[in-house]
């Protein structure tokens, strides 16, 4: 019987921690990982824990379904190192060369800044648009990938409650669907509404904890498994659940009485007084500002967390919930601060904050008010109509002027990091992240990679590869994406001066 279902995640550490898990479809005797610096030499063995998941029959045409996942946590690891590893268990060895097609690899987070991409997108589901993502993502060898929730869909009602649809062997075709790319690229996961599987305790999520193994590191990982936060190079990388403080679905609301915002302002504040931490990018899925008809913006997003993002000059924030690719200027007390064309710079310090949404992973789209806009496609609009939720689930109107690019296709966002010379030569005893002029931007479709001027953080909406012939069906999938340059002489410390200074140096700059 072979494993199947691979999906790596980091420790809190992705220098020195690895999180390998898997799936077996019947129990299994002494499952284990093998690792190893060369793919025939897998001497090391490390045992798996083993997290079964029943679930009971939940319609008349639904069976009870038994699940058993499997986790190896790995540790002392080597930074910067390419590893090789397989999964087994009796009667099944990685080791053995019939098996030797089932041997992964993964790589750990280097010591020192070094260049690298990731990746991110949320509402992906099971779907040949799903698969042509994964595919994509793959393509751009990224060091991680984030996905902000509304995962796989084997619950398709996303209101929380036990009356919900569900069938849980939908997650088999999900994880065996993202096993091509996750077996290799660390696949770090949040949780959306649809991930609120009610059956499971405690708070719906404990088919997210059997499933997957995030970091521990958030104010209360098992009650909020989407909770975490983990640095790689000179980005520091936040995931939240806002299922905790939504206005529009309020299954959840308040479930952490107010501790996950505590945390957050906690970690946001210790990472930027942390040397070497140049951007801070926080993930989660309800939309803080998007326009679509499908959600809107959550309210309760904007009371609860933009605040602390203003405070701490947070450089970049990911959503999913809306099925779109929608991407605002620089935002600052819920106005435009600075208006961002593709191509331009903003100062997260001095400007305001962009936000993206990119919840065109794989499940039906959604559509604008308004045409869309995108490079080689520009429909500005001085303003567009839409709407927030407000506490107590009322729909307010509003007239916004921050929707700068809008692209209603399948998509994904890919993030490059680019550290400066600064950074090439430093490194400290935490990891080596001291140092200044380190740069994070966006690479572009087509293998290009589009530079920003020193000093820059870079927001691109714009439509940059297209894999219509690779899907050979209309429509396409489509890599788009932001990017952060760190200022020459920036050196971590606290949030600057929101009028001009650049207090942790950095700049947002739109390209495509």
């Amino acid at each position: 019987m072979a494993p199947f279902g691979r999906h790596l995640a980091f420790g809190a550490d992705p220098r020195t921690q690895m999180r390998v898990s898997w799936q077996v479809p019947f129990a299994v005797r002494h499952p284990f990982v093998r690792v190893g610096l060369k793919p025939w030499d897998l001497s090391r063995r490390i045992p798996a824990e083993e997290r079964p998941l029943h679930t009971p029959p939940l319609g008349k045409d639904l069976p009870a379904v038994d699940q058993l996942f499997l986790h190896a946590a790995l540790d002392n690891l080597a930074p910067g190192q390419t590893y090789y590893y397989g999964v087994g268990h009796d009667g099944f060895d990685p080791a053995d060369t019939r098996h030797f097609g089932t041997i992964g690899t993964f790589t750990t987070a280097p010591t020192r800044p070094e260049t690298f991409v990731f990746t991110a997108f949320g509402d992906q589901g099971v779907s040949y648009q799903a698969l042509a993502n994964d595919q994509l993502i793959l393509g751009q060898n990224p060091a991680f990938h984030l996905h902000a929730g509304d995962i796989c869909y084997a619950d398709d009602s996303g209101a929380g409650k036990p009356t919900d649809v569900y069938d849980a062997r939908v997650w088999d075709q999900f994880l065996a669907q993202t096993e091509s790319v996750a077996a290799s690229v660390p696949w770090m996961v949040t949780t959306g509404n649809h991930d609120m599987e009610a059956w499971y305790s405690p708070n719906g999520y404990g088919g997210q904890s059997a499933r997957w193994a995030m970091p521990d590191n958030g104010f209360d990982a098992r009650h909020a498994p989407g909770v975490y936060s983990f640095v790689y190079g000179n980005v520091g990388v936040v995931a939240l659940d806002a299922n905790d403080v939504s206005y529009e679905i309020t299954a959840n609301t308040g479930y952490s009485g107010g501790r996950q915002t505590r945390w957050l302002e906690r970690r946001l504040r210790e990472l930027r007084e942390r040397p070497g931490i140049d951007f801070i990018v926080v993930f989660f899925h309800h939309c803080a500002y998007s326009t679509t008809k499908g959600h809107a913006s959550d309210g309760g997003v904007r009371d609860a967390w933009v605040p602390l993002f203003e405070k701490y000059t947070v450089d970049l924030v990911i959503n999913g919930h809306n099925h779109v690719y929608e991407r605002t200027d620089a935002i600052r007390r819920g106005r435009v601060a600075r208006r961002v064309p593709i191509g331009e710079t903003v100062d997260s310090t001095r400007d305001g904050i962009v936000y993206v949404t990119a919840g065109g992973a794989g499940k039906s789209l959604y559509d604008f008010p308004v045409p869309d806009s995108y490079e080689g496609h520009v429909k500005n609009r001085e303003s567009v109509a839409s709407y927030y939720w407000r506490k107590g689930r009322a729909k307010v109107t509003e007239t916004v002027e921050w929707s700068r690019v809008r692209y209603t296709g399948y998509s994904f966002l890919a993030v490059e990091a680019e550290p400066g010379p600064a950074a090439a030569a430093a490194g400290d005893d935490a990891g080596g992240e001291r140092g200044a002029d380190r740069p994070l931007r966006r690479r572009a479709g087509r293998g290009r990679a589009r530079r920003g001027r020193p000093g820059s953080v870079t927001c691109d909406a714009a439509v940059v590869a297209t894999v219509e012939r690779a899907l050979e069906r209309g429509g396409g999938v489509h890599p788009v994406g932001v990017a952060l340059r760190a200022v020459g002489g920036g050196t971590g410390g606290t949030a600057g001066p929101a009028d001009g200074g650049f207090g942790h140096g950095s700049r947002l700059l739109c390209e495509s």
